[in-house]
């Protein structure tokens, strides 16, 4: 593919935008996956359904009582699930991840739950056996390098119970289905002290970072096959690499770039 100076103006001005939340993911360990956790929700037959969120506890091994480690980076506080329906989703965590499969996951709720009805809002209560957290299987492999994520479909209608004497029980039922976002492009730029932009681009699609200490990653990327564009700071001019290939759930290794 032939980049023009007015396409690749273009791309420069399309892919600004991306290059503040791509910057996250260059310090990304290399041998690291990265999981965004999101909440949504089946709509239920309440004005607002309150659910306080504490902490997500992933674990690796085959044990529900023991292995359990925090996902870093929860976002805790308070979210009316009804808000997160019709695609509508919110997000819970952003964190690296070490390699392997994981089993269970459990999402932790504290005691600020809460129903709306009739504009009064009643205090949900919770049975001892969900305060340590609700456990969800997961059941997947995680693989270094490759954008996951992590929806929890919360279902109003069946989580909240009326006791029939004016109370309201939270008995989550949750739905977790958790997918790779695309591929991943890796590769290096020497010499690794030039800071340089780097855009992923296929059709109209565009997405860019900027390497950090000369490497750079590009994550979340739909499969096919992209023109990689370098633009490094002055004296050195910009390269372009073409059919690169990626696959989803894959990182893609681009041979080391040599600026000029």
């Amino acid at each position: 593919m032939k980049f023009t100076k007015a396409v690749l103006t273009l791309a420069v001005l399309s892919a600004s935008f991306l290059f503040t939340a791509c910057n996250k993911n260059e310090s990304a360990s290399a041998d690291k996956a990265q999981m965004q956790v999101f909440l949504t929700d089946d709509p239920g037959d309440y004005e607002a359904v309150l659910i306080d969120v504490q902490d997500i506890l992933i674990n690796y091994s085959s044990d529900s009582s023991n292995g359990w480690v925090s996902l870093p980076g929860v976002k805790k506080g308070t979210y009316d699930v009804l808000k997160l329906v019709n695609d509508k989703d919110t997000l819970l965590a952003n964190a690296e991840l070490n390699t392997g499969r994981i089993q269970q996951i459990r999402l932790v709720l504290g005691t600020e739950n809460y129903v709306q009805i009739d504009s009064q809002l009643i205090k949900l209560q919770t049975p001892s056996a969900q305060q340590s957290g609700l456990k969800i299987n997961i059941h997947q492999d995680i693989n270094e390098g490759v954008l996951y994520k992590l929806l929890l479909d919360f279902d109003a209608s069946r989580s909240i119970v009326e006791t029939g004497n004016g109370k309201y029980i939270l008995k989550p039922v949750i739905r977790a289905t958790m997918q790779a976002q695309g591929g991943t492009i890796r590769g290096f730029v020497l010499p690794d002290s030039v800071r340089t932009a780097v855009m992923a681009i296929k059709g109209t699609d565009t997405v860019g970072t900027y390497t950090l200490n000369g490497g750079y990653t590009l994550k979340g990327l739909s499969a096919g096959t992209y023109s990689l564009y370098f633009q490094p700071d002055s004296p050195f001019v910009s390269q372009t690499k073409t059919g690169i290939i990626v696959n989803t759930n894959q990182v893609t290794t681009v041979d080391t770039v040599r600026l000029q």
